[in-house]
């Protein structure tokens, strides 16, 4: 069997490297990621990454693997900023408060099936002085990044408490992805 992996995300392809699984190669699903009205942060993220697994081509020896990751304060999904002035509303939003970090998996199998994993991450952050939120809007780290920070990175500093998987937050949750593949027969190191 031969893994695709249906993201362009340096981020995801460096976690599932990490587990011993190098994909065959990488697609760039290209999917709708707008929240429908109504929809709950669990249904979005496990939606976008079936999804983005299912507009990727599978040939009969391929697994599909694809992943989504968003952030949520209450009902409230804080997707990728659009801007400076939207990253500080969210990093506003985020200071002082708990908020989930859900990453879904979705592993087309050979049988053509969807298998799918949520990882539901609690994250802390410190309460933020307008100092701090300057200088992490100005560092540009959180453009492009679900709910405007990267754990990996200089947002790790902001995180007084986490419970969960922190590669699920950084895009992949590795214990969930790992026990996919395996399920699926693929052999890992």
């Amino acid at each position: 069997m031969r893994l695709v992996l249906a993201s362009t995300s340096p981020r995801r392809l460096d976690l599932l490297r990490r587990i011993g699984a190098e994909p065959a190669r990488i697609a760039a699903p290209d999917v709708d990621e707008d929240v429908r009205p109504g929809e709950s942060p669990r249904a979005y993220v496990l939606r976008v990454a079936i999804a983005k697994a299912h507009a990727v081509e599978r040939a009969a020896d391929e697994l599909i693997l694809a992943g989504d990751t968003t952030i949520a304060v209450g009902k409230r999904i804080l997707g990728k900023p659009e801007d400076e002035a939207d990253l500080r509303r969210m990093l506003g939003l985020l200071s002082g408060r708990r908020h989930h970090c859900l990453s879904a998996i979705c592993l087309i199998g050979a049988d053509g099936k969807a298998r799918t994993r949520i990882s539901d991450t609690i994250v802390a952050f410190k309460r933020l002085t307008d100092a701090e939120i300057d200088w992490y809007v100005s560092s540009g780290e959180g453009m492009g990044k679900a709910g405007g920070y990267a754990i990996q990175g200089k947002a790790e500093a902001f995180v007084r408490y986490l419970a969960g998987s922190h590669s699920g937050v950084v895009g992949l949750p590795v214990f969930e992805t790992r026990a996919l593949l395996e399920s699926a027969g693929l052999s890992l190191g």
